[in-house]
């Protein structure tokens, strides 16, 4: 923004100079100094405050995906060559590699209990209706009725104690 040259500077030391006088002059460049150090810190603060909402609003993503449209080759390689990483840090012995193994040996145990069960249903089912054919094929059976007389007075003579015929008459 403000582009001075070292003869530009070399001018305003020597009005400087001019003005304020040899005595005073060492006091004006510590108080210039000391301003420019603060609007340089506040210059730093406004563009680290910039930086942080820019990062908060998702800006740089958009970028990285801008460039990503851009250069869609570069982009695949990148992503091949982060998958090929990360493949190759794979470690078989370490404690995930054992769980997902021990979770696979379980899952079929699961699976063949599964079938047999399924295959058990089955065979069930199979019997079960191999046996309603069976009965179907059978000529019905006629079975007489029980001589609900003589049930009847088997019954009753149970219930009732004994009296003579006698106490009935009186």
């Amino acid at each position: 923004m403000f582009d001075l040259g070292w003869t530009e500077l070399l001018v305003i030391g020597i009005v400087a100079l001019i003005v304020v006088g040899p005595k005073d002059l060492p006091l004006l460049f510590r108080k210039v100094g000391k301003f420019v150090g603060k609007a340089r810190a506040m210059a730093r603060e406004f563009s680290r405050a910039m930086d942080d909402a820019a990062d908060q609003s998702g800006i740089k993503e958009v970028g990285k995906s801008l460039k990503a449209a851009s250069n869609p080759l570069k982009t695949s390689v990148d992503q091949a060559k982060k998958a090929t990483s990360e493949f190759a840090a794979f470690d078989p012995s370490s404690e995930t590699a054992k769980l997902a193994a021990e979770r696979e040996d379980a899952a079929k145990k699961i699976h063949e209990g599964v079938k047999k069960r399924a295959g058990e249903k089955q065979k069930n089912k199979n019997s079960t209706e191999q046996s309603k054919k069976k009965q179907k094929m059978r000529p019905a059976q006629k079975t007489s009725p029980p001589d609900l007389t003589t049930k009847k007075k088997a019954s009753l003579r149970k219930a009732s104690p004994e009296k003579n015929s006698s106490d009935d008459v009186t």
